[in-house]
């Protein structure tokens, strides 16, 4: 699901119960196939400007279980996309989601390197009120500034992005450098 018009909108109360009405559908889905499912990304930390879609980070014991998850997620309307480009994370299209919020959904072994960034960026976020008031900054001014180049606008934020994982000394991602 490609991005046309970037559009960053203020905090949304609301975007924790749509992770849960999403979480509760995967749950269901991947019963113990799923050790946990995380909800990442901007719209994960209060306070924060973001794009209103839901990034969701399934955690599985190891890359062997993903058959089995590939599997489970194909019987609720989810199809495997390979890495795009981003080793140790699994991407999943969909369909039939009409009811639930627009969502990115990733699935992870719980030793991958892209997880513990998404969960450390996450935590270290609801935990800075400084770094969230920049970084809704930098993220409104991407937005205003690449409306429809969402490729601009991740390039934007990345020093944001690789000053935080710098100093928590995690490595930089491989490849594409995401969008958190």
């Amino acid at each position: 699901m490609a991005t046309r018009n970037i559009v960053v909108e203020p905090y949304n109360e609301a975007w924790k119960s749509d992770f849960e009405a999403i979480e509760k559908e995967l749950a269901a889905a991947l019963g113990d196939l799923a050790l946990s499912i995380e909800h990442v990304g901007s719209t994960s930390v209060p306070g924060l400007s973001a794009k209103a879609i839901i990034d969701i980070d399934v955690v599985i014991e190891d890359r062997s279980k993903i058959p089995a998850v590939v599997e489970a997620l194909a019987t609720i309307g989810y199809i495997h996309d390979g890495d795009k480009g981003i080793p140790g994370r699994e991407a999943f299209d969909y369909e039939g989601k009409e009811h639930l919020r627009n969502h990115h959904l990733y699935v992870c072994a719980q030793d991958a390197d892209e997880l513990k960034r998404h969960l450390s960026f996450r935590d270290y976020l609801r935990s800075h009120p400084e770094a969230v008031a920049e970084y809704s900054r930098i993220k409104l001014e991407g937005a205003k500034l690449y409306p429809h180049d969402i490729d601009s606008y991740i390039e934007h934020k990345a020093p944001f992005i690789q000053g935080i994982y710098k100093e928590l000394g995690l490595p930089l991602p491989s490849g594409n450098n995401g969008d958190e």
